[in-house]
């Protein structure tokens, strides 16, 4: 039988466990500007994987927790489809870490770090956004930062084009040329992800203004 405590509980937990789902998805991208400048004898896939065992755990202690309390501090829907964004991102920064390790020897030395860096600018707005959201919903605050963030995905869709460009003349290896665009296509779907995530905080914050 559940308490009125649990049942009414504190609502801005949500707040807390969303920030944590947040910053775990920025820790992933952390994790992956570290494995692009280690030597490949040294590389490691731990940090991705406790990154995604982390939001996975957050994942569920949300689901959990909309199920055990009457009263949230913002719509059920929005938790839940914010906390379906934030848990795309790692899991996408993750299969990016476990192809490039397996890809390594074939790519030789092509640079992902400057997509790496625009993701992990990506993450930082977005865990900015969403600890905004437990300071009252300051709109033009979290409208200045999607904005920022929707510039970082049209400067990485810029750039993504002037790689197809260049492996399109230059390339001539076809399984590097498949390769190489498969890990591009996978760092720009986690920039995607990550505005993705940052329309959902921008949609609540318009919610509840």
């Amino acid at each position: 039988m559940f308490s009125l405590q649990t049942i009414f509980g504190k609502g801005d937990k949500f707040y807390g466990l969303l920030e944590a789902s947040a910053e775990s998805a920025r820790s992933s991208t952390s994790a992956l500007i570290e494995l692009l400048s280690t030597p490949a004898t040294q590389q490691s896939l731990e940090k991705f994987k406790q990154a995604r065992r982390r939001e996975k755990d957050l994942f569920a202690q949300i689901s959990e927790a909309l199920v055990n309390t009457f009263v949230t501090v913002l719509d059920r829907e929005d938790i839940e489809d914010l906390s379906s964004a934030l848990y795309k991102i790692p899991k996408v920064v993750e299969k990016f870490a476990e192809r490039y390790t397996v890809a390594l020897g074939r790519i030789g030395d092509v640079d992902f770090a400057g997509r790496a860096e625009m993701l992990e600018q990506a993450c930082e707005v977005l865990e900015q956004m969403v600890r905004l959201l437990r300071k009252g919903m300051d709109l033009d605050e979290i409208k200045k930062l999607n904005d920022r963030l929707q510039t970082i995905e049209a400067e990485a869709d810029r750039e993504i084009l002037e790689l197809y460009r260049d492996a399109y003349a230059n390339e001539t290896d076809p399984i590097r040329y498949l390769v190489k665009m498969d890990l591009f296509e996978i760092l720009e779907k986690a920039i995607d992800r990550c505005r993705d995530a940052g329309n959902v905080v921008y949609h609540i914050a318009l919610k509840n203004s």
